[in-house]
């Protein structure tokens, strides 16, 4: 048995009460502030992503995040367009709201010029958003620094894996944004790390206090050709991503990504968030 294995099996064991609490209806506590926490203080609320959810309505997405129990959204094109008029938006923000989910930010959102970023600014500031997730252009960091430190908001530099020119993994963008405003950081998506070929969780060690959003996912191979699977069944040492978001004091949400089977959706994330729930439950009671 691979040692990745045994973790797995050790995280069922220890934590199936999170499992259970899905049927139950059991909800994460409510978002922590933006701020880092001390180590080990706080543990991180479980929230979706979006992007897999395009191929669902906005209410079939609210009626998938109420069935898992999971209480935090971030918003994506898909559910919330970026052409939208004010009005729009607000309609959008506030049936999510009316339905028990809280917004944790929007994104993944492109920006390849700075028509894009103001385009993004303005959309951020109707929908509310303190952080957005975000994919730039490397030229157009110092003008995206500059509208950021206008509007108070902060964005996160999602990372691609290997086809991602300019951003394969965290450690590509550290390297860009180390000396620019905190407002910009990273979104850690992990599967995308594990495919660059780079260990998910160091790269969570060595760029941790820039990590401002998280996109946990798995894949079935470490490698370009690596797709997504359910949290547990991959390559991604997902515990292990876990213990890491503690020990840098993680203060944001562990947004659960799977894009399998995205036009039946349901029983795998029900399965991703059942783990990624039980693991951090089973982590809790070891800390």
């Amino acid at each position: 048995m691979t040692e990745h294995a045994s973790t797995r099996r050790e995280l069922l064991a220890a934590g199936g009460a999170g499992a259970v609490s899905l049927a139950a209806g059991r909800t994460p506590a409510a978002a922590a502030p933006p701020s880092k926490q001390p180590a080990g203080t706080q543990r991180p609320p479980i929230g979706l992503t979006t992007y897999m959810f395009k191929h669902y309505t906005l209410g079939q997405t609210i009626e998938m995040a109420q069935r898992v129990a999971v209480e935090q959204i971030c918003l994506r094109s898909n559910l919330l367009p970026l052409g939208s008029a004010p009005q729009q938006i607000g309609a959008v923000i506030e049936k999510v709201k009316a339905a028990g989910l809280k917004i944790y930010g929007g994104g993944v959102i492109s920006m390849g010029n700075e028509q894009q970023v103001d385009r993004a600014m303005a959309y951020s500031r109707a929908a509310g958003f303190q952080l957005i997730s975000i994919s730039i252009r490397p030229d157009l960091l110092g003008y995206l620094e500059r509208r950021l430190r206008k509007h108070d908001i902060r964005a996160a530099i999602h990372n691609h894996g290997p086809e991602d020119r300019h951003w394969p993994t965290p450690l590509a963008i550290y390297e860009k944004i180390e000396k620019l405003d905190k407002r910009i950081g990273i979104c850690h998506d992990t599967g995308h790390t594990q495919r660059a070929g780079v260990d998910a969780v160091q790269a969570t060690l060595k760029t941790g206090d820039r990590i401002l959003d998280l996109h946990l996912k798995d894949v079935d191979a470490a490698q370009r050709q690596g797709h997504s699977t359910e949290l547990g069944r991959g390559v991604v040492d997902i515990a292990g991503v876990l213990r890491a978001l503690a020990k840098i004091g993680y203060a944001g949400v562990v947004g659960v990504e799977y894009e399998k089977h995205m036009k039946d959706l349901l029983p795998g994330l029900a399965e991703c968030v059942g783990y990624a729930r039980g693991a951090l439950d089973a982590l809790g009671r070891k800390a």
